[in-house]
């Protein structure tokens, strides 16, 4: 498998032009960022909001690049000096080149690729299967948040000698998707669920179903969706799906190509019966046995071993603020989920606090953002699913869950068991003088809630065990 991209490839591909160096030259890492520029790497300069980058290439070469891909007409505008023994390039749009040198470097490799979307679980589902898939093959995934129409392409172009791509897509638009799936060509799909995320941009769930179902148009015709057969409207549409493309499903409660069974949900791990293997996983709540499901569909698609499967699932570990366990002193507990949040994530948080054991249930809930005209009803209705919980002690943090604390206040909640504030730094005094030896609190939101904060705060006041 040679995948190998020189400068010629860009001139080609990407109706490029050398301004002077060599086009024979290998284009071996590239970078859209100086501070990660290591010796001979590719710096692309890319025009954002704040910053162009188009203005770095200088100080890229400086620090080691050896090639430099800048825009046309940044070019055309500024001075450009001839700079020995180094490779400067100009195309029209340095994303657009991006995205045509991924395409073209997926095109000169036949390996397996995963795709996966959904309004929640994109990256536990994508690491999940990462964990399954490295027990056989060499993995090459998508790291942090390069989802989109620039990590993505950045993220293929990284590909080596790797035997399988596991990419993680994401939207918040029509259209976002089917670049994404035309660039990747990926040979199976994953669509996790559809929620309510990016709502306010899109309108609808129907709506939502129909850009996710994007990923279907870079699948070949003998390619694979695999999908989670218990979200309500996915299965729905189910038929509708099956006349697009080969479906594998995967549930819990609905009849299912591949079932969860005989399952035992502790408050760090779980355990599921497929079939008649037991398996297990160390990380506590139902969305995690539903990502284990997709996860063990393509270990079972790529010929590994149930065995191997059971290794990678075992061996999976969250990254930090993804339902992250922290026991401190005297035995209080704290379930780390601040990292984002959805309708669908938020409630699978509540019914996993709701079943832990510990003598008393906090939770701290800050806003869900990106819901536009929704958001009211949402956190509305997640205050409706928390009166169904033995959740005893409730703290939203934000305006738009005031919505969640309007529906507790006339059912149970009095001024003991809620409390509102604005922002994160606000909970601190309360929550010092609340917690209790034998406590558990969830802490969950959406990023830019900061509730990290308080994560941070709890760990610096009481000693972590």
């Amino acid at each position: 498998m040679d995948c190998r991209i020189y400068i010629s490839d860009i001139v080609r591909e990407c109706g490029g032009k050398i301004l002077f160096g060599n086009p024979k030259e290998e284009c071996k890492n590239f970078s859209k960022d100086t501070r990660t520029i290591q010796n001979g790497d590719v710096y692309i300069g890319i025009k954002g909001e704040k910053f162009d980058g188009n203005e770095f290439y200088r100080e890229a070469f400086e620090l080691g690049a050896s090639t430099c891909i800048i825009d046309r007409n940044y070019a055309n505008s500024h001075q450009i000096d001839n700079i020995p023994g180094k490779n400067l390039v100009v195309v029209k749009d340095t994303i657009r080149c991006i995205q045509m040198l991924a395409a073209y470097k997926r095109s000169l490799v036949d390996i397996p690729v995963i795709a996966i979307t959904g309004s929640v679980g994109k990256t536990s589902t994508k690491d999940l299967i990462s964990s399954v898939v490295s027990q056989k093959y060499t993995v090459l995934k998508t790291e942090g948040n390069y989802n989109n129409a620039i990590g993505l392409p950045l993220t293929i172009l990284r590909l080596k000698d790797e035997e399988v791509m596991i990419l993680e897509m994401g939207m918040n638009h029509e259209g976002e998707i089917r670049l994404l799936t035309n660039i990747a060509k990926p040979t199976i799909g994953v669509i996790t669920n559809i929620g309510t995320a990016h709502i306010g941009n899109l309108g609808s769930r129907e709506n939502i179903l129909k850009a996710k179902l994007e990923i279907v148009e870079g699948l070949p015709f003998n390619g694979t969706l695999i999908i989670n057969n218990d979200n309500d409207i996915m299965h729905s549409h189910l038929e509708e799906i099956k006349n697009k493309i080969r479906v594998i499903t995967t549930g819990i409660k609905n009849e299912s190509d591949i079932m969860a069974t005989n399952i035992d949900s502790q408050i760090d791990c779980s355990s599921f019966n497929i079939e008649n293997e037991k398996y297990k996983i160390n990380v506590p709540g139902e969305a995690f046995i539903y990502n284990s499901l997709i996860a063990y569909a393509v270990g079972n698609k790529l010929n590994i071993s149930n065995d191997s499967i059971k290794r990678g699932l075992e061996s999976f570990k969250t990254i930090g603020s993804r339902l992250e366990k922290i026991v401190l002193e005297n035995d209080i507990n704290i379930i780390n989920d601040s990292y984002n949040a959805s309708f669908d994530s938020v409630k699978n948080a509540i019914d996993l606090l709701d079943k832990s054991g510990n003598k008393r249930k906090i939770l701290l809930l800050g806003d869900i953002l990106e819901l536009g005209k929704f958001s009211k009803k949402i956190h509305q209705d997640i205050g409706k699913e928390i009166l169904k919980t033995s959740i005893d002690i409730v703290i939203t943090v934000g305006n738009e869950s005031r919505a969640t604390a309007n529906i507790l206040k006339p059912n149970g909640y009095n001024k003991n068991r809620l409390y509102s504030f604005d922002k994160e730094d606000e909970t601190y005094e309360v929550l010092n003088k609340l917690l209790k030896p034998g406590d558990i609190i969830l802490i969950k939101g959406s990023n830019g809630m900061k509730l990290i904060n308080v994560v941070n705060m709890l760990k610096e006041n009481y000693k972590q065990v």
